[in-house]
């Protein structure tokens, strides 16, 4: 058999017999249908054992592992990752892990989008590693090309390498070239406990300390451990010791280092440089993405979306998320391009016109939203269990119309609950304190709060007392909310937050000393900084704010409703009035799940702190049109911040009445 040796050229008689093939998959994107916008997507599958003895079975998956690493950084093709091969033969409920050949994976790349799929073979003889890789058209079943390649039985990787070139010219080096240490990688990949692929996973790293790959395997298991030290350990000697690290692998090192390490600059950095190196991989650019929208750097993580769709055959996550990057980065009709673009690949699916619903309302046009929002609710009534039904209520409310907006509720309350669920009475009462009856609201919500029961019931009344709780607190009656806030205790896991806020005033300090007690409850972990920011607000405490929030808004969701106006509150009082704009420009997305038992701490004072932000900046006609729709869906019970009066004042007495 002729074959390739390393990464020389191809034998003149092969090379012949293949051109057709290399034409399609050597320069892999080169000739692809004109309809496929995207790069081939190559599917290796794990190489099948014809006869090299025993013990060489681990080889079949080193060489699918080391084939899809050489040719990730290929900028015409997109090797998918023998992970997600792997985790969708499992999803398919397909054969073992070690099962090779085409019969084993061909159903899940298939179902991964694979334009082209790779299954090879290999054997010994001689003291010589022979493969053969056979690259097939999973639409036509034709074969697109076969390839050779043969080395010394022990170098794997020398063999592997060879093919890797022959499919694209762009191929990158492998992280190690010690063949023990790949044979220890693989144990550990396909190890049967955690134990046996740490152990296994150790082997690799210390048989060659610059393999990136083990390092990062390794690392995991030892941050499931709980050790984070030995697993930055692992993964800096990596960095440090592969001299020869392809660039993408360096890259995941980064990557993983600053996360670790809790860097996001160095970890954004890292994910820029992964998905440079790996410019067909869309998975890298959603990864980007995803950080980058993250950390609110919005035109970053709309370039990456961007790109992420332009390489995925379905794109529909890149787009509806993109969109949202688009919005937020003040780029209203790119993010619609994109949806209508997701409408027109799924027609059916109500997700795009509830994501136009929320671009439109992100920028400024609750009309606009409620339009899609309904449309959304009529297309599925099902979807988000009518949540577009109060979205849309929302985005009514928001432009001065609780009458129209009432009647969308009532109707979001109709799909949302059935029979006479008493869950629907906790949103009705939500709803009027919301929307300016705040008197009603109350009333409502104490009858609630009495009724008896065990169970389900029992858990309901102790919602209603931590909202009332926290109503309370808002409308400065500590006392009434101490007493919710108590009677909740037992009931509901949020009872834990309405107790932390109704506790007597104190200093900054011992409300901070109070939070580190509310920490270990894992259920509340995550709100932590968001309640000791409202305490410290709500003692005046703004100086000593401002940090807890900005902490509590690194780890939410820019999608957050609360957060960004509660810190912006905080900006005002302390002078930032910049600041403050930047998070109080956009509208908050309405809610589909239901009303939060802290939406009255961000709506409708949204509309309050631009008023005032704007009258700072000497903008008056701004500030009025804000003061006034402020004023138009305050309630009848003002709260202890002086707003509602400050804003009356402002637009005069007699007008508002």
């Amino acid at each position: 058999m002729t074959a390739a040796r390393g990464a020389g050229a191809l034998p003149l008689r092969l090379a012949a017999w293949l051109a057709p093939g290399l034409a399609a998959i050597g320069a892999i994107a080169c000739n692809r249908p004109p309809s496929l916008a995207f790069p081939q997507r190559l599917a290796l599958l794990r190489f099948e054992d014809l006869g090299s003895g025993p013990g060489h079975n681990w080889m079949g998956r080193a060489l699918q592992e080391i084939l899809d690493a050489e040719l990730a950084g290929s900028p015409e093709l997109y090797a998918i990752p023998s992970s997600r091969l792997l985790s969708m033969d499992r999803a398919l409920g397909a054969r073992p892990v070690s099962a090779p050949g085409i019969s084993a994976g061909q159903a899940a790349a298939i179902s991964l989008g694979a334009t082209r799929i790779g299954y090879g073979s290999f054997s010994t003889r001689s003291g010589r590693l022979d493969l053969q890789l056979t690259l097939m058209d999973p639409i036509t079943g034709k074969v697109a090309a076969a390839l050779e390649a043969e080395a010394g039985e022990g170098d794997l990787v020398a063999a592997a390498t060879a093919l890797a070139h022959q499919i694209s010219p762009r191929a990158s080096g492998y992280s190690t070239h010690n063949q023990a240490a790949m044979h220890a990688y693989v144990a550990a990949l396909e190890a049967s406990s955690p134990a046996d692929a740490a152990t296994e996973a150790a082997a690799a790293h210390e048989a060659d300390a610059g393999f990136g790959p083990a390092a990062r395997l390794l690392a995991t298991l030892r941050l499931e451990q709980g050790d984070r030290a030995g697993a930055l350990k692992y993964l800096n000697e990596a960095l440090a010791r592969g001299a020869q690290l392809p660039g993408d692998e360096r890259a995941r090192l980064r990557v993983d280092i600053a996360a670790l390490g809790n860097q996001p600059v160095a970890r954004q950095e890292a994910l820029t440089g992964m998905a440079a190196a790996e410019p067909a991989n869309p998975e890298a650019w959603m990864a980007l993405a995803g950080f980058a929208f993250a950390r609110r750097d919005y035109a970053t993580a709309q370039t990456a979306y961007h790109n992420a769709a332009e390489l995925d055959p379905a794109p529909i996550a890149a787009l509806n998320e993109g969109a949202y990057a688009a919005a937020y980065g003040g780029h209203l009709q790119e993010a619609v391009s994109a949806l209508r673009r997701c409408q027109a690949l799924r027609p059916a699916d109500p997700n795009s016109l509830d994501s136009l619903g929320d671009v439109q309302m992100i920028s400024g046009h609750p009309h606009e939203a409620e339009t899609f929002y309904l449309l959304a609710a009529k297309q599925d009534p099902h979807f988000l269990n009518g949540g577009d039904w109060l979205k849309a209520a929302m985005a009514r409310l928001s432009t001065g119309d609780r009458a129209g907006a009432d009647q969308l509720s009532e109707r979001y309350a109709q799909e949302r609950f059935t029979g006479q669920d008493p869950a629907a009475d906790l949103y009705r009462a939500q709803w009027l304190f919301l929307s300016g009856r705040r008197r009603e609201g109350l009333r409502d919500l104490e009858a609630l709060s009495q009724r008896p029961g065990a169970g389900p019931a029992r858990a309901l009344a102790g919602e209603a007392h931590t909202q009332l709780a926290i109503w309370s607190l808002y409308l400065g009656d500590r006392t009434a909310a101490q007493g919710h806030a108590r009677a909740a205790l037992g009931r509901t896991p949020s009872a834990i937050l309405g107790a932390f806020l109704a506790a007597p005033p104190a200093s900054a300090n011992e409300w901070i000393a109070r939070a580190e007690k509310l920490a270990p409850h894992p259920v509340q972990a995550d709100a932590v900084d968001f309640v000791l920011g409202q305490a410290l607000l709500l003692g005046k405490q703004f100086d000593a704010a401002v940090p807890v929030l900005q902490r509590a808004l690194e780890s939410a969701a820019p999608t957050n409703a609360e957060i960004p106006v509660l810190l912006a509150w905080a900006y005002l009082e302390t002078g930032r009035i910049a600041e403050a704009n930047s998070l109080l420009a956009f509208n908050p997305i309405p809610p589909a799940t239901g009303i939060s038992l802290f939406a009255s701490c961000c709506f409708p004072r949204i509309y309050f702190l631009r008023g005032r932000a704007a009258e700072k900046q000497g903008r008056a006609d701004v500030a009025r049109a804000n003061y006034k729709l402020f004023v138009e869906l305050s309630g009848d019970e003002p709260f202890q911040w002086g707003e509602e009066q400050a804003a009356r004042s402002r637009l005069g007495a007699e007008q508002t009445r």
